[in-house]
């Protein structure tokens, strides 16, 4: 690639060889963990939670098991402030849970952040400022001393507010950007913040070590922290913590290490939301733990709940190949795979066996919740609509809407036991057309013809029964202004109407695809596809071809006017 040259490491080695957790195998217990979705997770959402979301996020991360959970930055913002008072009013924090809350080195916002903490059961106030060589030169622009003094006089500070203000207060220090700063200046800053604050064995600090930016290789991480955790004073009574990011795609790995060289405590998300390329991902890393029997002490037995209050509050997807959490994870396309697995499951239901081993599944699906379901290229009337769908849209481009899947798997199966076969991909596409494509009877589209003042005016042609027939409507869009003209003309009735188009990208790239769904008051839902050059041509096919779907399928009873002239 071109430009190489501009970029350098970094990063700083320690001045001392750090090596010693290149000795250890494995975690061996689970660390403190610290959920940060609320703070570092929500500011990184493109809309950030309101209060009953927060609320709500809050009262998941209890049920998974969090004890230390940071709930934002209450000098931030109206939000902020009043969601930690709402947890502290309304009695809303178990006791054995402890609340974190950040804030920078400065008086009023110190002030702001202990008046928010008034009443608190237990509470860790975390104080931060930048440390790096890039923080220093290009954004304060000050000298080492000068930072210290920063760090020194926050630290200060916390003491005086805790002192005066009603709570129970751990104190917790990150020189931020940490990756990016001098081993030996790291190191005496953290010493100075400890000096103020004298920690004891009843009264410990956090020394929070930040990936803000991921900037080396994993192996340097450790090293890093390792070289901190022998150097710190106070060590004894200080809990080292760590808060890796995911700019170079490592910060599981970044964690699982820095535990490994004497991190006790880690700050990361649900599924690794955050800045950039997000936080660590707690989710991977507990499971991780489990997967070589060690209990990680949170609670992920039902993972799709999790995920879909993820999402609903986040209005961010957890992906399809998402580590555990992962719609696909344990779903094997490949049939050697499948077979491998299925094989795998008897062998263990047959032996009896303590510990799981079974091909390609690194801990078993059910103790998360979930269900191993395959999905399976060579179809059959076994076969399930993931596999079929995964067909149609692997060999000729058809992305068909879940649900419709659904109902096209009953056609499939329904084919393959009637044929006692296994069907090759293109008998599948021939059932597909067959059911769905371009459908035209009882009643064929012929063409159509727009117009557009306040709403869209539409004039349709259509044969029933060899006769062609005009019809007027309207409706706010084109395909709502023909939906109207369907359903008041023919005189049938459905809701919901369901729509999704893309390009064929396969077989021929100048069709369109478009994919229909309507609903009956009973709950049925009836499909049509249209494949067309043309757009707006392929959503009326796929529209005419759900409702002749219905008409058909349903054996409508004739009515009076122009249904009438629809022959059994």
């Amino acid at each position: 690639m071109k430009n190489v040259e501009k970029y350098a490491r970094g990063y700083f080695m320690p001045p001392v060889k750090s090596l010693k957790w290149t000795e250890k195998e494995y975690i061996t217990e689970a660390p403190t963990w610290c959920s940060v979705d609320l703070r570092d997770g929500n500011q990184a959402l493109v809309i950030p939670m309101n209060l009953e979301e927060k609320l709500e996020y809050f009262q998941m991360l209890l049920e998974v098991g969090f004890k230390e959970i940071e709930v934002g930055f209450p000098a931030a913002s109206e939000t902020e402030f009043q969601f930690l008072r709402t947890l502290i009013e309304k009695d809303m924090i178990p006791e054995d849970v402890t609340v974190q809350v950040l804030t920078q080195s400065r008086d009023h916002i110190i002030e702001k952040t202990f008046e928010a903490l008034k009443g608190v059961n237990k509470a860790v106030v975390h104080l931060y400022n930048s440390t790096s060589v890039a923080q220093r030169e290009q954004v304060f622009r000050k000298s080492e001393e000068e930072i210290i003094n920063i760090a020194v006089s926050g630290a200060k500070m916390l003491k005086e507010y805790a002192a005066k203000t009603e709570g129970n207060f751990q104190f917790q220090y990150s020189p931020e950007s940490f990756t990016g700063t001098e081993m030996e200046f790291a190191l005496e800053i953290c010493n100075r913040v400890l000096d103020v604050w004298q920690p004891t064995a009843d009264n410990k600090v956090i020394i929070n070590l930040p990936a803000t930016v991921s900037m080396s290789m994993p192996h340097v991480y450790a090293s890093q922290i390792e070289f901190m955790s022998d150097h710190l004073n106070y060590r004894d009574n200080v809990i080292l913590s760590v808060h890796p990011h995911n700019d170079r795609g490592t910060g599981v790995a970044d964690a699982e290490l820095a535990m490994l060289a004497g991190a006790q405590r880690v700050e990361g998300t649900l599924f690794g939301n955050g800045e950039r390329t997000g936080n660590v991902d707690i989710v991977t890393l507990a499971l991780n733990m489990f997967s070589h029997g060690v209990d990680p002490h949170l609670h992920f037995e039902n993972i799709r709940e999790i995920i879909a209050a993820c999402e609903k509050l986040t209005r961010m997807k957890v992906h399809e190949r998402h580590p555990y959490g992962g719609e696909l994870v344990f779903t094997a396309f490949s049939g050697s795979h499948q077979d491998a697995i299925a094989k795998g499951m008897k062998w263990r239901e047959e032996e009896e066996r303590q510990y799981w081993t079974v091909p390609y599944l690194l801990i078993d699906p059910k103790d998360i919740g979930r269900e191993y379901e395959g999905d399976i290229i060579r179809i059959n009337s076994q076969s399930g609509k993931g596999g079929i769908g995964y067909i149609l849209e692997q060999n000729f481009g058809l992305d068909l809407p879940a649900k419709m899947r659904e109902n096209f798997g009953y056609h499939v199966k329904n084919v393959s036991d009637h044929l006692h076969k296994e069907l090759m991909p293109d008998e599948i596409l021939d059932i597909f057309k067959k059911e769905y494509v371009n459908i035209a009877s009882p009643v064929e589209f012929i063409k159509y013809s727009f117009t557009h003042n306040e709403e869209y005016e539409t004039v349709v042609s259509m044969r029933i029964s060899d006769e062609v027939h005009e019809f007027t409507g309207v409706g706010n869009g084109k395909l709502d202004a023909i939906n109207n003209v369907l359903q008041n003309n023919l005189g049938i009735n459905y809701k919901d109407l369901v729509y999704k188009e893309h390009a064929l990208e396969i077989g021929s790239k100048s069709n369109a695809a478009s994919y229909v769904g309507i609903t009956t008051e009973n709950g049925t839902v009836y499909w049509g596809c249209g494949i067309d050059p043309d757009i707006m041509t392929s959503s009326i096919k796929g529209l005419f071809s759900a409702v002749n779907n219905l008409i058909t399928s349903t054996q409508l009873p004739i009515e009076e006017g122009i249904f009438s002239l629809i022959k059994e």
